[in-house]
C-alpha cells in the first residue's frame, strides 16, 4: 500500500485504514522486520505546539525504523509568519524526505502538501488528529476480535480528536455515538461528512446532548474539556462540562469494558484519577500504539 500524505481521515478509504492497522500491529509484534525500512531516510519534524506523545512517538519511532528525525520547535515562529508556508514547503524539499507537522491550522497542513514535493503527515491541527485516531483503532483491534461490532462513545467537547475518531469510526463501519454539551457539538459539515460515510458503510452515528440518553457500549472515549490555546472561561466550562465526567458510574450504566483519553487527562475534570488509574483504562496503551500507527503510516509512505 503506498500513500502519497496522510493528511485527515476522510482521505482514506476503508481498506487503507485497515491495512494500516494490520500493518502498525505487525510492526509492533516484529519490529526487527522494518528496522531498516527507512534507511537513509530523514523525516522533518515541524512542532508549533508543545508535544510530549507526539514527538517521542515519531522521533522513536523513526529510529527505530532505521531512519533520522529533525524536531523543528517554536524557534521558527508560527508557519506563515517568518516566511510563506509554501516557502517552508519547498525548502524542507529539498533536504528531507518526508515532514511530519504538528500545526495550529489545517491550511497550513493543506499548502505544506500542495507546495512541497515530499510527503507530508498531520501530526495535528485544529481540525484533524488522524495519527492519533488511528492509534485509537489500533488499541480497538488489539482489545475487540471483530472491529465491526465495537461501538464507541465520544463524552465531552467536540474537537480535533472527535472529528478523526467520528470520520475513522464511520469510513471503517464501527458504531459511533457522540455526546457533547449543547453548542459544543461537531460543525455541520464535519459531521454530515461522516454521517454519509456511515451510510456507505452501514454503521450507526448518533449525535446527542444528552449523556442520560447513552446506550450500551463496548469502550468509552474522552479529552480534555479545554483545548490547548483555548481561551474560554475555566470556571463556565467546568460548570456546563459537569454532568460530562467520565467514571465507574458511566462506565458500569453502559457496560463499557475500557476507557480511552489521547492525554494528557485532566484528573477530576474530564475523567475521574481511579478510572484513569483502573485497569479499565488503556491510554496508555494508545499512547504506545501512537508509535506503531505512524510507523504504519511512515512505512506506506516512505518504503521502497
Amino acid at each position: 500500500m503506498n500513500l502519497e500524505h496522510f493528511l485527515a481521515d476522510d482521505q482514506l478509504n476503508k481498506k487503507q485504514i485497515l491495512d494500516l492497522i494490520t500493518l502498525a500491529r505487525d510492526i509492533k509484534q516484529q519490529p526487527e522486520k522494518y528496522n531498516q525500512v527507512l534507511a537513509g531516510k530523514s523525516v522533518a519534524m515541524i512542532f508549533e505546539k508543545p508535544s510530549l506523545r507526539t514527538h517521542v512517538s515519531f522521533d522513536i519511532g523513526i529510529k527505530k525504523l532505521g531512519g533520522h528525525a529533525l524536531y523543528l520547535g517554536q524557534q521558527n515562529g508560527k508557519l506563515g509568519e517568518r516566511e510563506r508556508v509554501s516557502d517552508y514547503a519547498k525548502n524542507l524539499s529539498c533536504y528531507a524526505d518526508a515532514i511530519v507537522a504538528r500545526v495550529f491550522n489545517n491550511s497550513s497542513i493543506e499548502q505544506l502538501a500542495q507546495h512541497g514535493s515530499i510527503p507530508v503527515i498531520n501530526a495535528l491541527c485544529d481540525k484533524y488528529h488522524p495519527c492519533q485516531a488511528l492509534a485509537d483503532f489500533v488499541t480497538l483491534a488489539e482489545n475487540f476480535s471483530d472491529l465491526s461490532t465495537v461501538k464507541l462513545a465520544y463524552i465531552g467537547d467536540a474537537n480535533n480528536v472527535s472529528n478523526s475518531l467520528m470520520l475513522m469510526a464511520a469510513i471503517v463501519g464501527v458504531d459511533f455515538t457522540l455526546v457533547c454539551p449543547e453548542g459544543y457539538g461537531p460543525e455541520d459539515k464535519m459531521f454530515n461528512k461522516a454521517l454519509k460515510y456511515s451510510q456507505d458503510s452501514g454503521s450507526k452515528l448518533l449525535l446527542t446532548t444528552d449523556i442520560t440518553a447513552l446506550g450500551p457500549q463496548d469502550a468509552l472515549y474522552t479529552d480534555t474539556w479545554i483545548s490547548m490555546g483555548d481561551n474560554t472561561n475555566v470556571t463556565d466550562v467546568l460548570t456546563t462540562f459537569k454532568p460530562y465526567q467520565v467514571n465507574h458510574k458511566l462506565m458500569a450504566k453502559t457496560g463499557a469494558s475500557i476507557v480511552m483519553h489521547c492525554q494528557p487527562a485532566h484528573l477530576e475534570e474530564e475523567i475521574t484519577t481511579e478510572l484513569f488509574d483502573s485497569e479499565m483504562s488503556v491510554a496508555f496503551q494508545s499512547a504506545e500504539n501512537r508509535m506503531w500507527a505512524q510507523n504504519a503510516v511512515l512505512v506506506s509512505i516512505l518504503a521502497d
